[in-house]
């Protein structure tokens, strides 16, 4: 029997792990309705999410003949293209590309930019308000650190940022078939941005992440001209879009409990704790991609047939009490934490200490600028947007509040 449940709803974003604990409620392995990709197996308990993501013999993200595991029949050449990237490739390809920008996504290259991430925070938390009070959070800051963080990265100009905005808004905001379809020309654009800068950097060299995957395919590097653009444009949104919910949601429960808000601000040597909570408890990635099963298998009680798909529920996984004691709760003290916001297994995400970093920097830079920061709108008023698959506040007013502090004044704090 499939199950019932909107995961594009505002009842299930805005409380999700009432939803999850019916989901669950129905067995560790559902029968559930997915926007795009259709009927689907999808867990619920990590236990049964890390073996689906590390069996990577049994669970594929390919089918058999090659094509990517949820791609329809109906969806254009270009959306193929686009998606044959290391994200949907099984080993050996998978490696091969994520070999190539490995280096730079390492723990010691990634702590490297922290202070620079930093400075980029103080700077943007300086100009929340340039426009005028309430400001959107989420355009204005949110969205703005890591898009920046990323192009720096991979050496795209940031005056540039708008273009980037506006296109990977069209992405997040499509809940079926007709909604895919209407993020086409995002898609065109940017991928003729995209191909365009790279032949510059081919022809005049550049800086960056881009710069040197060219100088791997002049060099004879394992990567084709097409992988280098799906490669670029997998970067340039996942490297921010994920993160940009990351911090609105935590900014988000910081200002729905002012608490937390001040026990943080006393010492921000917790921060690391609070942002592992924070990655658990919103789970901005809540599913993963669709696993092709390459062999009938039982799984959970649940006997899945050759052919059958499959999706781990990461936000289950960080609900699943069996992992985490009381999990519907938000505590920033929580040790052990034991989510899986990042996956597991080969497709572990490249950029989570990248992410991790500027939640940190992004929560310190605001809080020490705005340290009575307030909700401008009632907490009902709060809405996310209506994508699958994705926990994200479509828009977050700020005020002020009462008290703010000079720039100079939060960076000698």
């Amino acid at each position: 029997m499939t199950v019932q449940v909107d995961f594009t709803s505002q009842d299930y974003f805005r409380n999700p792990a009432a939803a999850i604990e019916r989901v669950r409620a129905q067995g560790p392995v559902v029968d559930v309705h997915f926007p795009i990709i259709g009927r689907v197996w999808a867990t619920t308990t990590q236990a049964l999410a890390d073996q689906v993501l590390k069996d990577s013999e049994t669970f594929t993200i390919r089918t058999e003949n090659g094509t990517v595991t949820g791609l329809r029949w109906w969806m254009p050449r270009i959306v193929r293209t686009m998606a044959n990237s290391m994200l949907s490739m099984d080993d050996p390809d998978h490696k091969r590309l994520r070999d190539v920008v490995d280096e730079a996504f390492r723990r010691r290259a990634v702590l490297e930019l922290e202070p620079r991430i930093q400075t980029l925070g103080d700077e943007l938390a300086d100009e929340l308000f340039v426009d005028g009070s309430p400001a959107d959070l989420v355009e204005r800051y949110a969205r703005k650190l890591p898009l920046s963080v990323i192009c720096e990265l991979l050496g795209l100009p940031l005056d540039d940022r708008p273009k980037f905005i506006r296109w990977a808004g069209g992405f997040t905001r499509f809940t079926g078939s007709l909604g895919f379809l209407s993020m086409l020309p995002n898609i065109f654009a940017m991928r003729r941005y995209l191909e365009d800068h790279i032949e510059t950097v081919r022809q005049r060299g550049g800086e960056g992440l881009i710069a040197d995957i060219v100088r791997i395919e002049r060099d004879g590097g394992r990567i084709s001209r097409d992988e280098i653009v799906s490669m670029v444009f997998l970067l340039l949104i996942a490297g921010h879009e994920t993160t940009t919910h990351l911090i609105s949601g935590s900014v988000h429960e910081l200002l729905k409990n002012p608490d937390l808000r001040d026990w943080l601000a006393q010492d921000w040597s917790r921060v690391d704790l609070a942002v592992e909570e924070f990655l658990r408890f919103l789970s901005p990635v809540q599913f993963t991609k669709p696993r092709y099963v390459r062999k009938d298998i039982e799984l959970g009680g649940v006997r899945l047939k050759k052919g059958d798909k499959i999706m781990a529920m990461l936000a289950a996984a960080n609900m699943d009490p069996q992992a985490n004691p009381r999990p519907e709760q938000l505590d920033l003290q929580r040790r052990p934490n034991r989510h899986v916001a990042f996956g597991t297994g080969i497709h572990f995400c490249l950029g989570h200490q990248l992410a991790r970093i500027e939640g940190r920097c992004a929560l310190k830079s605001l809080f020490r600028r705005w340290p009575a920061l307030t909700l401008a709108t009632d907490e009902s008023e709060i809405t996310w947007r209506r994508r699958a698959g994705l926990r994200a506040i479509e828009h977050l007013p700020v005020a002020a509040g009462r008290e703010s502090v000079s720039s100079k004044v939060s960076q000698a704090a």
